[in-house]
């Protein structure tokens, strides 16, 4: 974490969710949600569909009332503030945007509401058609424009009044992917000048790494993982968040030691690590990334360096990515593994032939606790 951010975590928030939660009936959509947002931070919600990263954004910007628990900003509650009033900017994946008005008069419309002049609307719309970069666009109506331009249309009217905090979910899920990609640019450069705070919503870990500077990732209406991306990729909190941030292998060990466990018979080194008791059954992740390839020749000719492991395996597919190749390998014991690797950075191993594969126990990861559902059942990685 910069030390910029790690010093906005040290003063006040500016959104605080406390003890939050949302039941429909029976149904718990948002279960006891404890949450700090800093001024100017981008947040991401980032869960499955029916996480209850969707239902806690609309709760905090008043579209839904919570069952129990409070929502503040600088300390003052939200609960009882309407939507309109709460200075908060909303954007949708579907643009809402009025099809008989044209870019400026959308742009527009949450002046009217607050009864600006007229002076003071062209101004504002004027800046905002030019952070956008749809100056020349001004006089079209939405259905003349590409989906990325509407886009860029709804981010305007939300911010063209200025609110603290801007709200948006999965405002880019229904593009393309290089406009995607594009637009995603875009938002990180606007959060960068304006300084705004900006919680967003999306199911899509790519985009949720691109742009936030913190994730919160959601589970059965729980925040189960809270962290920078960097943090959270290099040291999940739990099996979950290694299964659903990236991909993951994940060797199913018996504890050992300390610092050792064993996998299908075979000794292997950890990280040493609190509360495992010697017999104990864990899961041992290791990113596909972080392990090597080697031929039988190579492993032989190698020696295997200080806090290394190594198991064999036999190679099942290779998939050729363009930058990366993905290989997939069975252990001895069935065990299915992937692992990434730069194109060209050694010969491919054939289909069917012996292998070791090596990894440095300082990048794994062990978990006591998990659920069938935390993997995939019968696979080693995710």
């Amino acid at each position: 974490m910069s030390a910029v951010l790690q010093e906005k975590f040290n003063q006040t928030p500016l959104v605080s969710l406390r003890d939050l939660n949302k039941h429909y009936g029976d149904f718990v959509a948002v279960d006891n949600i404890n949450l700090d947002i800093q001024e100017g931070e981008f947040l991401t919600f980032l869960g499955s569909s029916g996480s209850g990263k969707s239902t806690t954004l609309s709760m905090l910007a008043g579209f839904e009332t919570p069952s129990s628990g409070e929502i503040l900003v600088e300390g003052k509650s939200l609960i009882n503030v309407p939507p309109h009033k709460r200075g908060i900017g909303m954007v949708f994946q579907r643009y809402s945007l009025f099809p008989h008005l044209d870019v400026r008069d959308n742009i527009a419309f949450p002046l009217g509401i607050r009864k600006l002049s007229a002076d003071e609307q062209t101004r504002k719309v004027d800046a905002m058609l030019k952070l956008v970069q749809l100056e020349a666009f001004a006089h079209r109506r939405p259905s003349q424009m590409s989906g990325g331009q509407q886009q860029r249309v709804a981010i305007a009217r939300a911010l063209v009044y200025e609110p603290r905090i801007l709200l948006m979910d999965e405002p880019l899920g229904a593009l393309d992917k290089k406009l995607r990609e594009d637009l995603q640019d875009e938002l990180r450069h606007l959060h960068r000048r304006l300084g705004i705070t900006i919680v967003y919503v999306t199911h899509d870990q790519e985009e949720a790494m691109r742009l936030s500077q913190r994730i919160a990732i959601f589970s059965h209406g729980k925040i189960v993982g809270l962290g920078s991306g960097y943090d959270l990729y290099q040291n999940p909190p739990n099996a979950f968040v290694a299964s659903f941030l990236g991909n993951s292998n994940f060797l199913r060990a018996k504890v050992q030691g300390a610092a050792a466990v064993t996998f299908e018979n075979q000794p292997l080194a950890i990280r040493p690590t609190a509360n495992l008791q010697t017999g104990q059954e864990v899961v041992l992740m290791v990113r596909p990334e972080k392990a090597t390839l080697l031929s039988q020749q190579e492993a032989e000719q190698t020696p295997l360096p200080a806090g290394c492991n190594e198991i064999a395996a036999r190679v099942e597919e290779m998939v050729f990515l363009g930058d990366s190749l993905t290989c997939s390998v069975i252990t001895a014991g069935g065990c299915r593994m992937t692992l990434k690797a730069l194109s060209g950075a050694s010969a491919s191993p054939q289909p069917g032939s012996s292998v070791r594969v090596r990894w440095q126990a300082a990048e794994s990861c062990v978990y006591s606790e998990w659920n069938e559902s935390d993997l995939l059942k019968g696979a080693g990685s995710h």
